[in-house]
């Protein structure tokens, strides 16, 4: 048995079932041309950066293993066996002189990750006691501690601490199928104390791992919509660890990670966009295809929290290669 819809109702279901505006946007970006495509990007970068330099980021796991968390791509999380054992909270001693070479080294901003699901009060004091180490250092101060309530980020804010990051990793759609053990409007609530709090935000997603281009789109929109958007935009290439529920998925198209590298520069013109985990494992061209496309931040140093990332040799030989600086 059918039911009819009177008009008013056909009309709210039809608006429903549509995509966003910004999410049909950036659909539509990426799937220009792709020298279309790099052109509407770099002509957005060019209003806002300096197109020759790259900010830099070196990221430590201060906690390291054990997480409760189910997400599929994470060789930290307690329900695979990826071969990563878990670790107590570092000693702040430690964290400081990791800050300090990475400063020596270059780096703006020394980012911080505990693989938790959320930081226990007491835990939240050594994490604010090594923020404030930091910044007293003259660096810029990033964490990643998994949810938050807004008292806890009120405490990171009065440390001292500049942005948080939380990504969002895939869309709204296809989130499910990635992580089961919290949902995606727990990660909302916490970017939203996050920013309440005054701290800025860094978010944004990983790309490869079995999302269709819709997703893609869908998840840059979400980035999009926040109001603000993020100040700070983590581009991840999916780093395929075995023992991990998407250990044997394939390498994303150097391409295919551009456009959408592309497309996070145009849907968010005033963002950092960050090359982030995955990096080794494109070419210089590649790469140098990414700054092309807006990507003016990097991480920076050997390792990305548990996976590989490019010696800092290499990125040297590249910046000179392409006549790019370290934003100073």
């Amino acid at each position: 048995m059918s039911i009819a819809l009177d008009s008013s109702t056909a009309a709210a279901a039809a608006a429903a079932a549509m995509p966003s505006p910004t999410r049909a946007r950036i659909a539509a970006l990426l799937a220009l041309p792709l020298p279309e495509l790099i052109f509407q990007a770099q002509t957005v970068h060019r209003q806002h950066f300096d197109p020759t330099q790259v900010q830099i980021s070196t990221l430590l796991s201060i906690k390291t293993g054990g997480c409760p968390e189910d997400c599929g791509y994470c060789p930290q999380s307690a329900g695979f066996d990826a071969g990563v054992p878990a670790s107590k909270l570092m000693d702040i001693a430690p964290v400081l002189e990791a800050a300090q070479r990475a400063k020596d080294a270059g780096a703006q901003r020394f980012c911080m990750g505990a693989a938790w699901r959320s930081p226990k009060d007491h835990d939240l004091d050594r994490v604010a006691a090594m923020v404030e180490g930091v910044k007293a250092l003259g660096m810029e101060t990033c964490v990643t501690l998994g949810m938050l309530r807004p008292d806890q980020a009120a405490r990171l804010k009065s440390a001292g601490l500049d942005y948080y990051n939380h990504n969002l990793d895939t869309s709204p759609e296809f989130y499910g199928s990635i992580i089961t053990t919290r949902t995606y409007q727990d990660r909302l609530d916490t970017l939203a104390a996050v920013r309440d709090a005054g701290i800025n935000v860094c978010c944004g997603g990983i790309i490869g791992m079995g999302e269709d281009l819709d997703d893609r789109a869908g998840l840059l929109a979400t980035l999009a919509d926040l109001d603000p958007p993020p100040e700070s935009v983590p581009i991840n290439a999916l780093v395929a660890v075995k023992g991990t529920k998407l250990g044997e998925s394939a390498p994303i198209d150097p391409i295919d990670f551009v456009r959408t590298i592309a497309a996070a520069r145009i849907s968010m013109p005033k963002s950092w966009v960050r090359l982030s985990a995955g990096r080794e494992a494109l070419s210089d061209e590649a790469q140098a295809l990414c700054f092309l496309a807006g990507a003016n931040s990097i991480f920076y140093g050997d390792t990305l929290l548990t996976t590989a990332n490019p010696a800092a040799a290499r990125d040297n030989a590249l910046f000179d290669r392409l006549g790019m600086t370290k934003l100073s």
